[in-house]
């Protein structure tokens, strides 16, 4: 059999496709090439700018995010401070998220397929598991985060549920688990749907978070009687609070990189998304109002959680969570449903879409999004990730360091695709094994990139230790910035290392694309 099969009769997709059918007549490699994989058409494209715009309303205010930048609050950050920081954040996103995305709505593919250009149809394995492994781990945290606010739910709903929070299982009590196999079944539902069913579910639940933030600020506010707690007081329980000087600027610049890497996943697969970006503009509108005045919005709430429930109590929340069960029922009760869904869609987009195409694209032959996603809902829920997240070794050795490699991921992909072949892509060569293909490189390896990986992947992980491990405590102030640095340091050593003889044809995907309808 030759390395490269023909792919010539009819294929039926079913939910993929509204017609039923769609006609798949190629020349690409069956191991490299299945329908929910192949590059999209450029007519027929379903994501608008406000499509765009509702992926980051849910996003952005994510309990994961809330609690980082209520954090900022804790540190000794006042008002405008917080506000500042995801300013500076939301700028370096917009400017990274918009050259993310115009790659995938040129060429059409997701990440994995993306990966190929500059690692090699092999080599392309490697960035796109390292993302599906972060996200599973993440997708099984996420969904355990949602549950604690769903127990919440169910308690004030129904308060004679307290009994199966006495004994536990492996970890967790038995509301727990009911919570969490509720939730993680919902969202495998919807995953199997497709990358549409996701977009759908987004547009629908970005409009009900937004709202939702909105009355929980203003039931804070009346809980305060309208006095808000703006800046830190100068002590604490005894101890220095409030930030000045240097010690400020820094901690502002700090939350800003944090905001960065917090992303840092989302940056390397946005296109995932905009592969089904109806046009530029689409993803550039959607980005301005995504991030810089959803961030604005969203700095506002956390100002006046945090700082209007200090005023109430004196306490300084962790997250949205703390603020939910000091509401009366009814309103109880729509916040916690509001961040389930926001839960879940967080998850679905972040956690749930990376690994299924990273799968897919291990097996295309044999593996579909739909199975992939599966696959990915089993092992989040086995690994039981209630442990992990109590875990600090696991978070920062395990997840930490997995999340440490995909700075310099970012830097290699984008120092390939922007600068060395200037946005000239082969893309039905990402399709063959054929030694004579543009991205075969070496045996299917482009062994520059993982050159260039290496030294600052290890520089990152460096990083990511150095408030652990003694011997690098002298990083540890350059620790909030390590996805800048290496990012930059592997976009640097990739253009340095890599093969500038080579001829970079642009040929683009239409005739093997397929509907963007997945």
């Amino acid at each position: 059999m030759s390395n490269t099969e023909r792919i010539d009769q009819p294929v039926e997709f079913g939910q993929h496709d509204t017609a039923g059918t769609d006609v798949i007549a190629t020349d690409c490699d069956h191991r490299l090439y299945n329908y929910d994989i192949a590059p999209s058409k450029k007519v027929g494209r379903t994501w608008s700018s406000y499509n765009i715009f509702a992926l980051w309303a849910n996003d952005v205010h994510s309990l994961g995010n809330y609690t980082f930048a209520i954090g900022l609050f804790a540190l000794g950050l006042g008002a405008w401070q917080i506000l500042l920081a995801m300013g500076f954040g939301s700028v370096f996103l917009l400017v990274l998220l918009t050259i993310s995305g115009f790659v995938g709505y040129k060429v059409g593919v997701p990440f994995p397929v993306m990966s190929r250009i500059s690692f090699g149809v092999r080599g392309a394995h490697i960035p796109a598991l390292f993302r599906g492994g972060v996200a599973i781990a993440w997708f099984g945290i996420q969904t355990y985060l949602a549950s604690l606010v769903c127990n919440i739910l169910v308690l004030a709903l129904f308060p004679s549920a307290q009994s199966l929070t006495e004994h536990q299982l492996l970890g967790l009590n038995y509301l727990g688990w009911i919570c969490f196999a509720v939730l993680w079944v919902l969202q495998v539902i919807i995953a199997c749907y497709g990358i549409e069913m996701v977009r759908k579910f987004e547009a629908y639940s970005g409009p009900i978070i937004l709202l939702t933030f909105l009355g929980m600020a203003v039931a804070v506010i009346v809980q305060a009687k309208g006095h808000i707690t703006w800046e830190p007081e100068p002590l604490l329980h005894g101890k220095p609070w409030a930030l000045h000087g240097w010690d400020m600027w820094h901690e502002i610049l700090a939350g800003a990189s944090g905001w960065v890497a917090i992303y840092g996943t989302f940056v390397l697969n946005f296109c995932d998304f905009t592969r089904g970006a109806k046009s530029k503009r689409s993803i550039v509108l959607g980005n301005i109002a995504g991030i810089p005045a959803n961030m604005l919005f969203f700095g506002c709430i956390v100002v006046l959680l945090a700082g209007g429930r200090f005023t109430i109590d004196g306490s300084v929340i962790a997250g949205p969570e703390d603020v939910v069960h000091t509401f009366n029922t009814p309103f109880l009760v729509l916040a916690c449903l509001a961040l389930v869904i926001l839960t879940v869609g967080v998850n679905l987009m972040a956690n749930f879409v990376a690994p299924a195409y990273a799968l897919t694209n291990i097996a295309p032959k044999k593996l579909d999004f739909r199975k992939s996603a599966i696959i990915s809902g089993v092992i989040g829920f086995v690994i039981l990730p209630w442990n992990l997240y109590n875990s600090p070794t696991v978070i920062t050795y395990f997840l930490g360091g997995l999340g440490a490699v995909l700075g310099p991921l970012f830097g290699i992909v984008m120092a390939d695709y922007w600068v060395l072949r200037k946005q000239r892509v082969n893309v039905p060569d990402l399709y063959t094994f054929a030694p004579s293909g543009d991205y075969h490189y070496s045996n299917g390896v482009n062994q520059r990139a993982v050159i260039a990986l290496v030294p600052s992947a290890l520089i990152s992980i460096a990083f990511a230790f150095s408030g652990q491990i003694h011997a690098l405590n002298a990083l540890s102030a350059w620790g909030p910035f390590s996805w800048f640095i290496a990012a930059g340091i592997a976009f640097v050593l990739y253009l340095v290392v890599a093969d500038r003889s080579r001829t970079f044809r642009e040929v683009d995907g239409e005739a093997i694309a397929v509907q963007a309808h997945h």
